[in-house]
C-alpha cells in the first residue's frame, strides 16, 4: 500500500480537528508541529486499519448491489418450457 499523503489543506484540517480535540478533551494545548508529527503517526501506522474498512465496506457494498442487480436481472426473464 502506498502512503498515505494529505495534502496541504487537509492536513492543516486534520491538524486543527487535533489540536480542538486536545484542548475540548483533555484540556491541553498541543501545538500545529506535534499535531502534525501525530497526524503522520496514526497515518502510518493505523492508516491501514481504516483504508481497509472502507475496503472491506466498498466490497459489502458491491455485493448487496451486484445481488440486487442479479435479482432484476432474473426478474426478467420469461417463462419458457424449458427449466434451468
Amino acid at each position: 500500500m502506498k502512503p498515505i499523503k494529505f495534502d496541504r489543506d487537509e492536513t492543516k484540517a486534520i491538524v486543527g480537528e487535533i489540536q480542538d480535540y486536545f484542548r475540548n478533551e483533555l484540556d491541553e494545548d498541543i501545538g500545529a508541529i506535534p499535531a502534525e508529527m501525530l497526524m503522520a503517526f496514526f497515518a502510518e501506522r493505523m492508516g491501514a486499519y481504516f483504508y481497509n474498512r472502507g475496503v472491506y465496506d466498498a466490497q459489502k457494498l458491491i455485493r448487496e448491489r451486484m445481488d440486487s442487480l442479479t435479482d432484476d436481472i432474473f426478474g426478467l426473464e420469461q417463462p419458457t418450457k424449458h427449466s434451468r
